[in-house]
């Protein structure tokens, strides 16, 4: 995950309460289950220590309901300046997180956060051609637009899934030319930082954008079904899209645990262990931490051994804490893997540069 936005979360002065809780509804006695939820995440923040008026904002933030289809999560932090971060998510909080402590408690977020993909789903046919942008744990679309000719407009969709996909008849015309629209709108959203594409729709108009999407940084991957469905109920469509996104997933994390991996057996551009790793932060030299949350939540660091590490005490903290706090504080990516393709220690970083024994680069 980048962790560049969340250096506005860090910007400001601890302690900082950390809750992440479900706030789904969907049952029947939801809304009564999702106050009591949120009464004990208060009870809990005071336990800890917590000023009532941060445990009051908190409380208040995660007392709105989200009307949004079940599994809905909610992440809130927030120090005695004000909440400093509110944000929604689709899965399930089987533990919650409640953390009153120097710093944000984010490597739970995180963990889901790193395995969400950001897609581009196009169809296009003679007819015309739709691109909408997902989230993999969000059903509706963030955007949806739809092109062709001879007219070429936006319409922003509120509410709808791809359990469900319906597409806006647009126009008539060549299938050449509405291919050539999608593939304009579909490199407007990889510029935009997409990097999955998903091509469905007719076989005329497919290669058309397939060779319009050649050269831009995206992997592509043509489904192997997609034709519009007027009733809204292409299963094939739901299966192909889910397939194709659990591929995606599978291949992303292969890439950077074969990479760690790599760069384990050679000795080179790599750290590992709480202790390395935070050494590393104090040279600039971590590009990407990757951590066990768990396992890294019972270990501790103490700043004060680290001269120069970027946080905010040298008091002993939680070495999730304090390294998630670090990554964001050198602009480093945050990636979550088990432990034991670390190596069998819960904490590595891949190095953006290795360093001799004789204290120069590599």
């Amino acid at each position: 995950m980048r962790t560049t936005r969340l250096s506005e979360v860090y910007a400001g002065t601890g302690p900082f309460a950390t809750v992440l809780i479900d706030v789904s509804h969907d049952s029947e006695n939801g809304e009564h289950e999702h106050a009591l939820r949120v009464r004990a995440a208060r009870e809990d923040l005071l336990a800890q220590g917590a000023p009532e008026a941060v445990a009051e904002q908190v409380a208040g933030r995660l007392e709105q309901l989200v009307g949004q289809p079940a599994p809905v999560a909610r992440l809130v932090v927030a120090s005695e300046q004000g909440v400093v971060l509110d944000e929604v998510g689709h899965h399930r909080v089987d533990q919650p997180v409640v953390t009153w402590a120097a710093l944000p408690d984010l490597a739970r977020w995180i963990a889901h956060q790193d395995s969400l993909t950001p897609f581009v789903l196009a169809v296009v046919d003679h007819e015309g051609g739709d691109v909408a942008t997902y989230d993999s744990d969000v059903p509706a679309p963030t955007s949806q637009e739809s092109v062709g000719e001879p007219s070429h407009h936006e319409h922003k969709v509120a509410s709808g899934d791809w359990s469900s996909l319906t597409y806006q008849h647009v126009t008539e015309n060549v299938w050449a030319r509405n291919a050539e629209a999608v593939a304009d709108e579909v490199v407007h959203h990889v510029r935009a930082g997409h990097r999955l594409v998903l091509l469905a729709g007719d076989p005329q108009s497919l290669p058309t954008v397939k060779a319009r999407l050649e050269d831009v940084p995206a992997t592509v991957v043509e489904l192997p079904t997609g034709t519009r469905a007027r009733d809204g109920g292409d299963d094939a469509m739901q299966q192909a899209i889910r397939e194709a996104l659990v591929e995606h997933a599978v291949a992303r994390r292969l890439e950077a645990v074969h990479e760690l991996k790599d760069r384990l057996g050679s000795g080179t551009a790599v750290a590992t262990g709480v202790a390395d790793v935070a050494d590393a932060f104090v040279r600039g030299q971590v590009d990407t931490l990757v951590l066990d949350p768990q396992e890294a939540a019972d270990l501790s660091l103490d700043p004060s051994e680290h001269p120069g590490l970027p946080l905010p005490s040298d008091a002993p903290l939680r070495a999730d804490l304090a390294l998630v706090a670090a990554a964001v504080g050198t602009a480093a990516d945050v990636r979550v893997a088990p432990s034991a393709t670390l190596g069998g220690t819960p904490v590595a970083a891949l190095l953006r540069w290795d360093q001799t024994a004789d204290g120069t680069t590599a």
